[in-house]
């Protein structure tokens, strides 16, 4: 079985703000105090939780054209992918650190779905993380309320 890395993209708000939901990588807060104690399966469901609901939105509002420019641009920014995960899960971890060095999505292999084109990337993101905390929360609610 291969080592699960830590999902943490070096934007916590579980540490430094108390929140119960870290804003950068999604985890519980439970989950990112703990993580070092965690089994590999129990790694890999967290892992797994976070990258399925990182894909479901991502693809409703991207498309990648190019998985290898996407891979290119992810190692010249030197930015940490599993192979294993999914291609949306990657872009959202690097719109997340590095959107600001984009000059468009086109240089990274990928582009907006239809209907959302000409929307403002960065009002994009704030969206999708919004929804990705959403669904967080509720997962958060059903199986881990006391």
């Amino acid at each position: 079985m291969k080592p699960v890395r830590t999902p943490c993209i070096g934007v916590c708000s579980t540490t430094s703000l108390g929140d119960r939901i870290c804003r950068g990588c999604k985890r519980f807060s439970h989950e990112v105090i703990h993580w070092n104690a965690f089994t590999e399966p129990q790694k890999q469901a967290v892992q797994a939780r976070i990258n399925q609901f990182t894909e479901q939105l991502m693809a409703s509002k991207f498309r990648i054209v190019s998985r290898q420019k996407l891979e290119q641009v992810l190692q010249d920014f030197r930015v940490f992918y599993d192979p294993d995960l999914s291609p949306y899960f990657w872009l959202h971890q690097l719109l997340q650190k590095h959107l600001y060095r984009l000059q468009g999505l086109a240089e990274i292999g990928v582009e907006l779905v239809p209907a959302l084109r000409g929307r403002d990337l960065r009002d994009l993101l704030l969206q999708i993380n919004e929804e990705l905390q959403a669904l967080s929360e509720a997962h958060h609610e059903r199986y881990f309320r006391q």
